[in-house]
């Protein structure tokens, strides 16, 4: 029934209700100043329905926005106390005009609706009132006065009809004002939404490679160190700088959760070879094919895509791949896309049914996607640029292949060269 209105609001329509009352009460009360007391007095009492009329009006008034269905109900009160007395419109009845603004602008659906009941009913019973009633001295409707009827019931409907409308109107503005506020608001909580996604995306590539590349110079130097002493320090050396750029990796998304509006710098083409040496110096026999090269520099987008695919696939390799068999990567940039090629030998406790490992465990059928974070990252890195990514285990072979479009019209994408229309590596040709 009541509206949450700021104190400010409340104040403002009291104020309007306290000045509309007085200008009102000197109208409705008519005391001539050089007139005597007896004279005075009768004018005053003759006065007190007037007087009650307009009290109750700018009642209406001073709640009109706090609760419109009250100020409704005050107003028709108004106006049925006013038709009991017998009088006439007068200056108080404007008050009619404000209060159907009003309920149609800030009322509930069932008060909008009903304002506009009011506004046609209200016509209609005034013109009745003035025609038929008491002001007419007891003559009846004739053929003389109904045109005239007729035309104050039009002029009723459509004052009152008019201040009800463009309360509507009003009602409308601020129903799409408030729509878009939320759609905006949505968009924001969507935006930051996506951020955090991309953010956990990026932390889960940067320490499951680096942990992956710290696990397996440990081991290697583990099992090397009885033969080789040297090879413990080499490892030990790896290790920390693996680590140490690990951690300067996830301070910089954890600035970044801190301050979103900046995603700082992201890998390109030109870090595949550090994350190939990464790989080389874990002990894995790491086979690089790329041809034909990129023509100029591809979109930041797809280079950011090729390189996550790349470093996951890896990654994985590292983790589940048997390491006396090589992996070997292959990529082809073509005129109008870039295809990735990844392949490795699954170590035989990773290709057992009862492997624990989650990049492993839900891909048995070959071509299917795993159902590993890891593999689903890569999956979503290829479809944030049109692309498409199937990994999964080819009987003892796990292969990733994912197909990446580049657009023609990006600065810098790669051309066509001669020979383009070999077989791909990612087709069972090539494979």
């Amino acid at each position: 029934m009541f509206r949450a209105l700021p104190v400010r609001s409340v104040v403002i329509d009291i104020v309007i209700a306290v000045g509309f009352l007085a200008i009102a009460l000197p109208v409705e009360v008519q005391i001539v100043p050089w007139a005597g007391l007896e004279q005075r007095v009768g004018t005053a009492l003759a006065a007190v329905p007037g007087i009650t009329v307009a009290f109750v009006f700018a009642g209406a008034l001073a709640f009109r926005r706090l609760a419109p269905g009250l100020a409704l109900g005050a107003a028709w009160a108004g106006a049925v106390l006013q038709m009991g007395f017998g009088r006439p419109p007068s200056f108080s009845d404007a008050a009619v005009f404000a209060v159907l603004y009003t309920a149609a602008a800030y009322g509930t659906r069932q008060v909008f609706w009903t304002g506009l009941g009011s506004a046609i009913a209200g016509a209609g019973i005034g013109t009745v009132y003035l025609f038929v009633g008491p002001l007419s001295g007891g003559a009846a409707v004739s053929w003389e006065t109904l045109p005239v009827a007729a035309i104050v019931l039009v002029a009723a409907v459509f004052a009152l009809g008019l201040s009800w409308t463009i309360g509507a109107l009003v009602r409308t503005s601020r129903r799409a004002r408030e729509t878009r506020q939320e759609r905006e608001v949505a968009r924001a909580e969507t935006a930051a939404e996506a951020e955090r996604v991309r953010i956990a995306r990026d932390m889960h590539d940067v320490v499951a490679h680096s942990l992956a590349v710290v696990i397996a110079q440990a081991d290697g130097a583990r099992y090397a160190a009885a033969a080789d002493p040297a090879a413990a320090p080499a490892a030990l050396a790896t290790i920390s700088a693996t680590a140490r750029d690990a951690l300067a990796d996830v301070r910089l998304l954890l600035t970044q959760l801190r301050h979103s509006q900046s995603e700082g710098p992201q890998p390109t083409l030109a870090d595949l070879e550090g994350l190939y040496a990464q790989v080389r110096e874990a002990g894995v026999d790491l086979r690089v094919d790329v041809d034909p090269m990129p023509i100029g520099d591809p979109p930041a987008g797809v280079q950011l895509a090729v390189f996550r695919i790349v470093q996951e696939a890896l990654t994985n390799a590292l983790r589940h791949g048997d390491h006396s068999s090589p992996v070997e990567v292959g990529l082809r940039w073509l005129p109008e896309r870039v295809e990735v090629a990844i392949e490795n030998v699954i170590a035989p406790a990773a290709s057992a049914p009862a492997s624990s490992s989650p990049a492993l465990t839900d891909a048995a059928p070959a071509g299917d996607l795993p159902r590993g974070h890891g593999l689903i990252g890569m999956r979503e890195r290829a479809q944030l640029v049109g692309g498409k990514v199937d990994a999964g285990a080819d009987g003892p072979v796990f292969r990733v292949r994912a197909v990446i479009p580049v657009p023609r019209s990006a600065p810098g994408s790669p051309l066509a060269a001669p020979g383009d229309s070999s077989a791909s590596p990612l087709s069972p040709e090539a494979t």
